[in-house]
């Protein structure tokens, strides 16, 4: 049994909360900028005054309302400066935020709604308040709705106007480190979501240690971030508590098409993204390159700056690496940072492995990806890869104030000061996943000499050949998507003579490949039957293989004709792969690869 723990940097308390964090900035530094908010094309200053007197405002709005201490109130939003707003205005008042991801089905709205017994909901648009009534009539808990677009949030606060200050000062009394602060409910990938009580102190502790562990990153001077991830999402919800904790700018961005306009205007210093954010730009760059001719120039300068990354790694840069290295960054790398900000030094990965290629290619060109693991119930991250020892392909140490083990069977087991300690109304599965003190995460993983952990796979996951192979199809899985014209994949083969795979095409990327190949203007439809991109699907699924043993390998593989989508029920949410639904859905297709 292998075990890391990782002694906390900040001293265990049981005062204080989330609510205090926008008081304390404006009793401290009234005029520091803790905010940029979307202004036309631009971006408007928010001091950390006008933040906590937002929210204040707010508060005694909802306080007005008849929200009270330990009331759970949903927000339903896409990611903009309201959600903070409302998130840190109901801890203000006592309240229990509950997040609702903007693209939920109305059934998921109610589920998570009765479950979580709230009061009232915030929506963003007419279109999510419909969602809502159209299940009220199931919800005799359910109180309000209020709707952002609608100045709804305004008139709050004008209710709330006439109340005495006191009644925050009572509201914030009523909670400490050890009250829950939010009901976030896990993405489902098999039965109903659970929902996950996490704590202020699961949320201050690690935000605090956090801080002193990463103050290159968090705490540096002029350090901000574009927050773009859903903020239903528990990574998002951390990077927003842990920005306000150090005291570094965030802004927010809705719309993933207008990204690269969002990162030019607003210039982050740090940024935060799943795996498939990073490989979409790198998938871009390099079909841009080729169209304008400079392929070659592009793969030189990929591979020179994983040389160059790997190099570092292993502690020495030879001359020639080095000079290599310096001209491809007047060549490329500085025009791909120039598209992130032209600021960008450290991103933050997590939600799925983000490969090592990918890793050092970032770290190659100036953009260090800071891997990290974590989960709902652990608040977000438990371990991620330090400034100043990176190791590309692992998901780094515990963070302080916590602690992985490896279980005899390879199972990753946590505890720490963000792990949760009950899921909503749910004492069977509470029991079933917290044993002995350790949080049972179901993920497969090893530790290193040095404690970093390296994930290898999921446990429910595990493929049982015929032949008795147990195979990860994380590892290859993965791999494939990093592919420019993968969009999505499945590994099967339990219980069959080998490994398959189904695969689905990047609608997206697919036509600047197409054209970048001779295939301009084929339609996802015929491309699937191509025998151009088949030998090019192929050769993506020989460099997978190249990562497993012979008898783990992809022997045979299909283009779906569809892809995998949240709309489809196919993806959650955060994008993770629902496979007892894929496979239900498409048996034909698996059977197909063995003969039917």
């Amino acid at each position: 049994m292998q075990e890391k723990s990782t002694p906390a940097l900040t001293p265990a308390t049981t005062e204080g909360s989330l609510a205090d964090l926008p008081v304390r900035h404006r009793n401290e530094n009234p005029q520091r900028i803790l905010f940029g908010m979307r202004s036309g094309a631009g971006w408007s200053d928010v001091s950390a005054k006008e933040f906590a007197d937002g929210v204040d405002a707010l508060a005694k709005g909802f306080v007005a309302a008849g929200i009270t201490p330990g009331s759970a109130v949903a927000i339903m939003s896409r990611t903009r400066y309201e959600w903070t707003l409302t998130d840190f205005a109901l801890w203000a008042a006592g309240a229990i935020p509950v997040p609702i991801y903007e693209t939920s089905s109305p059934d998921q709205v109610e589920w998570i709604l009765k479950d979580s017994g709230a009061m009232g909901v915030v929506v963003e648009s007419e279109k999510h308040a419909s969602a809502v009534a159209s299940v009220a009539g199931n919800l005799p808990a359910l109180a309000h709705t209020w709707t952002i677009d609608n100045g709804d949030l305004d008139t709050l606060a004008a209710n709330g106007a006439s109340s005495d200050d006191s009644v925050l000062t009572t509201a914030r009394a009523a909670i400490d480190r050890g009250s829950v602060a939010t009901i976030i409910y896990t993405s489902g990938t098999t039965g109903r979501p659970k929902g996950v009580e996490l704590t202020h102190g699961n949320f201050l502790d690690l935000a605090e240690n956090t801080v002193e562990k990463l103050k290159d990153v968090v705490g540096a001077p002029g350090a901000s971030t574009l927050l773009f991830l859903p903020l239903a999402h528990v990574f998002a919800r951390f990077i927003e508590v842990l920005c306000v904790q150090a005291g570094a700018k965030m802004a927010h961005s809705a719309d993933i098409k207008t990204l690269l306009d969002d990162f030019a205007s607003y210039q982050p210093t740090f940024i935060l993204a799943v795996p498939r954010v990073f490989e979409k730009v790198y998938n871009s760059a390099e079909a841009k390159a080729v169209a304008g001719g400079k392929g070659n120039i592009f793969a030189k300068a990929a591979d020179t700056a994983i040389a160059w990354s790997e190099a570092q790694q292993a502690g020495s840069v030879g001359f020639g690496l080095k000079a290599k290295h310096a001209v491809f960054d007047k060549l490329v790398y500085g025009k791909l940072r120039d598209a992130m900000g032209g600021k960008v030094q450290y991103a933050v990965s997590g939600g799925a492995p983000l490969g090592t290629r990918l890793g050092h290619f970032f770290r190659g060109i100036g953009v260090t990806i800071l891997e990290g693991y974590g989960l709902t119930e652990t608040t977000a991250p438990i371990s991620v890869n330090l400034p100043e020892r990176l190791k590309v392909g692992t998901v780094g140490p515990p963070l302080p104030g916590s602690s992985i083990r490896i279980a005899e069977d390879g199972e990753i087991l946590l505890k720490g000061v963000q792990v949760f300690a009950n899921y909503r109304n749910n004492p069977e599965a509470t029991a079933e996943s917290i044993r002995d003190g350790w949080f049972h995460t179901g993920d497969i993983g090893e530790l290193d000499e040095d404690g970093y952990l390296r994930i290898t796979g999921r446990k429910k996951e595990i493929l049982v050949t015929a032949g008795g192979k147990n195979v990860a199809p994380a590892v290859l899985e993965d791999r494939l998507r990093a592919h420019p014209l993968v969009s999505q994949c499945i590994v099967v083969g339990d219980q069959k003579p080998f490994i398959a795979a189904l695969l689905t095409l990047d609608e997206e990327m697919l036509p600047m490949w197409a054209a970048n190949h001779g295939l301009e203007g084929i339609t996802p439809a015929k491309a699937r039957t191509d025998e151009t991109v088949l030998a090019e699907l192929q050769k993506a699924v020989d460099e997978a293989n190249t990562a497993v043993s012979k008898a783990e390998s992809i022997r045979k593989f299909a283009v779906l004709e569809s892809d995998f989508t949240e709309e489809t029920g196919h993806l959650t949410p955060s994008l993770k792969l629902k496979r007892n639904i894929v496979m239900r859905d498409f048996a034909d297709e698996v059977d197909a690869q063995y003969g039917g």
